[in-house]
């Protein structure tokens, strides 16, 4: 049997690059952590990102730098795992990293998001965050307007909806509302799940911020004295004083401008123990949709969408997922307000 060598003590250099490098990885994570929150420019990105998600150009627009700068604040961010990069066909996108709690520091990184938060944005940053909100919004919008008498062709370049309808029927029916219930589908399209909803509810609002697409809608169905039909945005849309006990969002999320406040304005106007049923996209990389039907988002990671619910005072109560033969998956989900 060989003799066992014999270990020399290392030299007091050596000792301290022993003791960093034998350091737990939460530790070295901490200090990460705290450096990248440790710049005011940083801090204010944070503050942005904490309700939407936004393009290297994007940021450096709302906060006046020049992109290479802000690509370098948006690496270190990264690095240090406060926020996390999502792609949508060419371009990337940030947000802030979502704390599943399974790690030792998300309690830390909670309190610092909650800390950053309660300081304000500074006026002229919450300006130019909202022209890029509207600028996105032009751009569904225009597209609407050139394609309203086009919408069933470019519709069924994704899924025809009765390859699903039959399971959102089935959304509906655990909703268990009354027939007085009072409920809305956002971007109506060809009418087809607004026939459905008339036939369960007595009042029943179609939004579409398309006065071309609405006027669609409205041709293609038979007058129902039950359905009330809005030209307005969803962000636009004042119900102070008429809740809505459902709202239902088919395949229109992605053409949001920004489906985080699409959410945060859900939750404004459902009442409490009411729904909102959102049949749309799972997160896909065929970039051609954004120029062929309009779309602003490739599809959603499914927990993006539960992580804004949550945030906005909803819980799931279910979810199903189908796949088409074109490669594109469908989620539905059915969330209720607390």
């Amino acid at each position: 049997m060989s003799p066992v060598p014999q270990m020399s003590l290392p030299k007091a250099a050596d000792q301290k690059t022993a003791q960093k490098s034998s350091e737990p990885t939460a530790g070295r994570s901490l200090l990460a952590l705290c450096k990248g929150a440790s710049d005011p420019l940083r801090l204010d990105i944070l503050r942005v990102l904490s309700k939407d998600s936004f393009g290297v150009q994007e940021l450096a627009g709302i906060f006046s730098v020049p992109q290479p700068g802000m690509s370098h604040h948006l690496k270190i961010l990264a690095q240090c795992g406060l926020v996390e990069t999502r792609r949508e066909g060419n371009s990337i996108f940030y947000r802030r990293a979502v704390l599943m709690g399974d790690s030792e520091l998300d309690a830390f990184q909670a309190n610092l998001y909650s800390t950053i938060d309660a300081v304000a944005l500074s006026p002229q940053n919450t300006k130019r965050m909202t022209a890029v909100h509207k600028e996105r919004s032009l751009q569904s919008q225009e597209y609407f307007q050139k394609n309203a008498s086009r919408f069933q062709e470019k519709q069924g370049l994704l899924c025809e909806p009765e390859q699903y309808f039959a399971n959102v029927k089935q959304l509906l029916d655990l909703m268990e509302l009354p027939a007085k219930a009072r409920v809305m589908e956002v971007g109506p399209g060809e009418g087809l799940l607004l026939q459905e909803l008339a036939r369960r509810f007595q009042k029943v609002v179609a939004l579409d911020n398309s006065k071309k697409m609405l006027e669609l809608t409205r041709q293609r169905l038979t007058p129902n004295a039950k359905i009330e039909f809005v030209n307005s945005s969803l962000e636009a849309y004042s119900a102070a004083n008429s809740a809505m006990e459902a709202i239902v969002l088919n395949m229109v999320l992605h053409h949001m401008p920004s489906p985080a406040r699409t959410f945060q304005k859900l939750g404004q106007m459902v009442s409490r123990g009411g729904y909102v049923l959102v049949a749309d996209l799972c997160a896909h990389d065929q970039e051609w949709t954004k120029a062929s039907c309009g779309d602003v988002w490739q599809g959603f990671d499914p927990q993006e969408l539960k992580s804004w619910a949550k945030a906005s005072g909803f819980t799931e109560e279910q979810s199903s997922y189908l796949g088409l033969k074109n490669g594109f998956q469908i989620q539905l989900r059915l969330f209720c307000k607390e």
